[in-house]
């Protein structure tokens, strides 16, 4: 009864801590809180009745997460300032680690022959079959 009373409780707080954790829509598919979401449903396949292998690492790891969440590390060391050593802006960052924006500069740095070949090549290797 105890060890799957503990199993309840670990899944209530993981679940707790997805629903705290903010998503990022302009990092489609590197958001840690997206992330972190697909990895606790697959850990907790059966929701609460589930059995961790290791449930010190799952606390440890939830400790961490929920630590990150609550800007601990934030709070403990202060920032003088909200730049880093370039000078660039906290908003500045997040421009330039949106999606959209890493797109745009591996597209600028392609050159002019892989661009043509990109826009007028085969796009798969089902056409690459037909033609």
């Amino acid at each position: 009864l105890f060890r799957s009373n503990m199993a309840a409780t670990r899944y209530r707080r993981f679940l707790k801590l997805c629903e705290e954790w903010p998503l990022d829509d302009s990092k489609r598919g590197r958001d840690l809180g997206a992330f972190l979401r697909q990895h606790v449903a697959l850990t907790f396949r059966e929701g609460e009745d589930t059995q961790i292998a290791k449930p010190e690492e799952c606390d440890l790891m939830y400790d961490s997460l929920a630590r990150i969440n609550s800007n601990f590390y934030r709070e403990k060391y202060p920032r003088l300032k909200d730049t880093s050593f370039t000078g660039v802006t906290v908003e500045e960052c997040r421009m330039v680690l949106a999606t959209d924006s890493l797109k745009q500069m591996e597209e600028a740095k392609k050159g002019i022959w892989q661009k043509l070949r990109d826009k007028f090549g085969p796009k798969s290797s089902e056409e690459i079959g037909r033609a």
